[in-house]
């Protein structure tokens, strides 16, 4: 069974840090991307960041120049670096491997349970 294990999310002050990291454990023989989401109460979930398996990456406009997303790919380990932190950025933030591939099975995608993330002002 593959499992996403987040951690790092918190409290923090406004022009802060914060770096969420996301591990992804299970017999996997590829993920195609992993990335970042958030969502508010009663909003859509939205894109944060991602990276494929050969280094791509997409960022939200609102996050660019701020968050960077890296990947080791021999541990299926996702890391987000935020920094300069808004209070808009408060969000539950979840963690995604998207097309992962296991032996007997098409590909699929799997979440994270999400981590809460705050900015205060």
């Amino acid at each position: 069974q593959v499992q996403l294990v987040e951690s790092g999310g918190g409290l923090v002050q406004a022009g802060g840090s914060l770096r969420l990291s996301c591990a992804v454990s299970g017999n996997i023989f590829s993920i195609v991307a992993m990335g970042w989401y958030r969502q508010a109460p009663g909003q859509q979930r939205e894109l944060v960041a991602a990276i494929t398996s050969n280094g791509n990456i997409n960022y939200a406009d609102s996050v660019k120049g701020r968050f960077t997303i890296y990947r080791d790919n021999a541990n299926n380990t996702v890391y987000l670096q935020m920094n300069t932190l808004k209070p808009e950025d408060t969000d539950v933030y979840y963690c995604a491997a998207l097309g992962v591939v296991q032996a007997d099975r098409p590909a699929y995608d799997v979440w994270g349970q999400g981590t809460q993330v705050t900015v205060s002002s």
